[in-house]
Formats: structure tokens, sequence, C-alpha cells
């Protein structure tokens, strides 16, 4: 039986909720400080990993919970964990990391008890990080908690600070034809807030002769690889299964961003 949806929280929550986004955004480092970061061939990056909370389709409680660390630059899977949650706190904007952080900090915790060695040099988030309406989004929250650098890798373009999905924008995304292609999310204030690679859905089906989303090629070989099922029914629907729709979340919601040190 799916879960049942947990109810907005009461307003001093979220209260506390901003004041401890305000406190952890003191800690962020929003610059390079490892060798492998400031040499452009990534000299001495190891082990790259990634996380996500998967939901079950239909219900918006139970979860998946995953990281897979992979070695670099071969790209092999060198450690991954998985298992079932039950999510505690709704889905509200501008505050996913309340929602999904806890249990992707334990699952840094587990790696660290059991194979230190393995330890990622870097980790991509599933959602935003400085790209955010406080400037401290999922990735930068788990990033603070657990000290690693990681980099925030969002759907879609969270529209603060001036960014907009207009126009202007989309001519900017058709330009995208080669691998590597990206372009800076300047926000109204002349902050770059991240950056944009998604590869036009003429190129892939130029590419892959068949059609294809505006996202890159290079998911839809990522997306190939599978995880270990989850325990008690495996990771189920895509990661956004358990988020409103995106014209639901469109000014206070996930984008993409640039890395820093610190997942909203």
């Amino acid at each position: 039986m799916a879960g049942q949806a947990v109810t907005r929280p009461p307003e001093e929550i979220l209260s506390l909720w901003k004041r401890e986004q305000a406190q952890l955004k003191a800690r962020v480092v929003d610059r390079d400080t490892e060798a492998w970061q400031r040499d452009r061939a990534f000299s001495g990056l190891q082990r790259v990993g990634g996380v996500d909370v998967s939901f079950v389709k239909g219900d918006s409680v139970r979860a998946c919970a995953s990281l897979v660390v992979l070695s670099y630059p071969e790209l092999e899977v060198v450690y991954e964990d998985s298992h079932m949650v039950s999510l505690t706190a709704p889905y509200v904007s501008g505050f996913l990391a309340f929602r999904e952080v806890p249990f992707l900090t334990e699952l840094v915790r587990r790696l660290q008890e059991k194979e230190p060695g393995l330890m990622p040099q870097v980790l991509l988030v599933d959602g935003n990080g400085v790209l955010h309406q406080r400037g401290f989004g999922v990735a930068c929250h788990l990033g603070v908690l657990t000290e690693l650098p990681c980099i925030g890798v969002a759907k879609k373009l969270l529209q603060v600070d001036g960014l907009e999905n207009n126009a202007l924008h989309k001519e900017k995304i058709r330009l995208l034809q080669a691998g590597g292609d990206t372009f800076p999310l300047v926000g109204g204030s002349g902050t770059v807030l991240g950056m944009a690679d998604i590869r036009s859905r003429e190129y892939i089906r130029r590419t892959l002769g068949q059609p294809g989303s505006p996202a890159s090629v290079g998911e839809s070989s990522q997306k190939e690889w599978k995880p270990k099922a989850c325990p008690e029914g495996g990771p189920g629907a895509p990661a956004d299964q358990g988020r409103p729709p995106e014209h639901q979340r469109r000014g206070p919601e996930p984008g993409s961003q640039e890395q820093q040190k610190n997942q909203q």
C-alpha cells in the first residue's frame, strides 16, 4: 500500500529551516581548494561519487537512497550502497535538503565506516547548489555536512536572480552541439550560478539516429548501468516522482550549477 504524503510543515518549522540554511551557508567554500580541481587535466582525481533519492511510483513516502562511487577516469563502479528509506519531511520548494539530505549523509557515513579508502573526492548530487533562491541548495547542504566537494546536477532551470527559460536561453541551448559545450548561467546580480551543458534534440537525433531529449548524450549511456536493486522492492520511479511537477515549483526550485565545496 502506498505511503501517505506528509503534510506541509507549519511556518515555525519553515522559519527554523531557513535559519539553519543561513547558518550552514556561512560555511560554504565556493572556490577550488583541491589540487585536482586546479589542474585542467584533473590530475589526482581518482574517485567520483553520485547520490540520489528515487521514489516508488505513486508513493511520496517510501524511497530508495543510493550512493555510487566510480574510479576516474575509467568510470568503473568500485562501491555502491542502496537501501529503502521512509521520508518524514514533505517536499517544500526551497527546502529539498530537509527531505533528502539526512539519508544521503547516512550513506556517506556508512561508506566512511566500511570502506574509508573509497571515499569519493567529489560528489554529484541530484539537485541544486548555489543556484537556489537563498543560495544554498541540497548540494551545498550535503557538502557542508560531509565536508566533500559537491556538484549540483539538476534537471530543470531554477528561474531565480533574473534567470529565465526564455527565447534567448533556448537559443543558447540550441548552440550546444559538441561534447563539452557549455555556457554560464549568469544571474541578474552578475554572479555565475552554474553552467548549462544540454545538447539539442536535433544533435541527439543526428548522432544516435533516434529521438532524444535535450539532455546530454552522455546521460543515455549512464542509464545503461543499473545499480543493485534496493531491498524490499527496488528503487522504483525516477527521482522526481516524489516532487511536484516543474510548473508548480518554477520559481523556487532546481536547475544546475557550478562545483562548490560545502546539494535544496
